[in-house]
């Protein structure tokens, strides 16, 4: 097993990485006496697949659990959804110390840490990530948001999980589409801060479609520990550090909103928005030729999109302004001068930026 920590100024946490780490859940929520009751909120799928695993992890431990299944979609970060899943956590922790679990992926994280830190204004929860791109990205750092109908996360908090348990082999079945959106983010890693694990996916990205082991705990590892330092450094994004991690994320998320979160998926999303930032570096004159080149090769070669069909400019432009980044009518942009060299823009020229996402629409 490998561990990092997320070191903060106020309760660091241990990011636990390894095949199996199941079973040892139960003992971890005895030791760390966070709770003698686990809130599972999750998915059916999830539920069905593994359940047994975490309800036998907990019965060694004598401790009770509650499941609570969300469907499986990004709709489920709502306002509604949190109601509903609130009020069943209220009847179930009355008589009992709780603590939550969130059992799935971004989605099912984004809304079980947004609960956890709204109930009682705060109660402690532990993120079990089920997907390549929650593993190596989503899980960690304490963002918890909800969407609305303008844009993505517009509702949400920083609130940071008691601890982060990563199961690898929890990817063995996962879909390749899965497996393509972490890559995604595992390619944003790398282009903002590691040009070795940038090049690592170039020349092992077949075996990373292929869900091998040992390349999936390598490429999860890097990108958890970049994260970590990040965080770490700027836990809630006031020192501009933490910005860059939103390299792709800018245009990425409002093509998801002006998808209406169906169709396009956030890895595939944040691709395109990669792309887009791609463009506008190289209008800006900060990189040549040979980076978007290199790039696109990759997306290509993995089988991420660089176009995309069935939504408007007009409605990416108007989900993008909702964007929280914004600063009155100035945007901001993370933006590359060469892979593992980031920079933060401001006051991009708005024809620039349409003609950024005009390049990844198809005509």
């Amino acid at each position: 097993m490998n561990k990092l920590i997320v070191r903060l100024k106020r309760d660091s946490y241990s990011i636990l990485i390894g095949n199996g780490n199941l079973a040892i859940l139960g003992p971890l929520l005895v030791k760390t006496g966070l709770g003698n009751h686990a809130f599972i909120i999750t998915i059916p799928f999830i539920k069905r697949k593994y359940g047994p695993r975490l309800e036998k992890s907990f019965n060694q431990q004598s401790l009770g659990f509650t499941w609570c299944c969300v469907p499986d979609t990004e709709s489920s970060k709502s306002l509604k959804i949190a109601s509903s899943v609130i009020k069943k956590l209220a009847a179930v922790a009355l008589k009992r110390q709780v603590c939550i679990i969130a059992f799935g992926g971004g989605v099912v994280g984004d809304l079980a840490g947004f609960i956890a830190s709204v109930y009682r204004r705060g109660v402690p929860y532990i993120q079990v990530p089920t997907t390549f791109l929650a593993q190596i990205d989503s899980s960690i750092g304490g963002k918890t948001a909800l969407d609305l109908e303008e844009a993505k996360n517009l509702i949400g908090s920083f609130y940071q999980p008691k601890l982060v348990v990563t199961d690898i082999s929890l990817l063995q079945t996962l879909p390749l589409a899965q497996v393509k959106n972490g890559l995604s983010e595992a390619i944003k890693y790398g282009l903002i801060r590691d040009k070795g694990l940038f090049s690592y996916i170039e020349n092992n990205y077949r075996l990373l479609l292929n869900k091998n082991k040992e390349a999936l705990r390598r490429v999860i590892y890097r990108c958890a520990a970049i994260k970590s330092e990040i965080v770490g450094s700027d836990e809630k994004e006031t020192k501009g550090l933490r910005t860059i991690l939103n390299f792709g994320h800018t245009i990425g998320h409002a093509v998801e909103a002006a998808s209406r979160y169906s169709r396009i998926s956030h890895g595939q999303a944040v691709a395109l928005g990669m792309s887009a930032a791609i463009a506008i570096s190289r209008e800006l004159g900060y990189i040549d030729d040979s980076l978007p080149g290199r790039i696109t090769s990759l997306f290509k070669k993995i089988g991420l999109p660089q176009k995309a069909s069935g939504v408007s400019l007009d409605a990416i432009i108007a989900a993008y302004r909702h964007d929280k980044k914004f600063a009155g009518l100035e945007n901001k942009f993370v933006l590359l001068k060469g892979i593992g060299k980031p920079i933060i823009v401001r006051n991009v020229n708005p024809s620039v930026v349409r003609q950024a996402i005009r390049s990844i629409l198809k005509p």
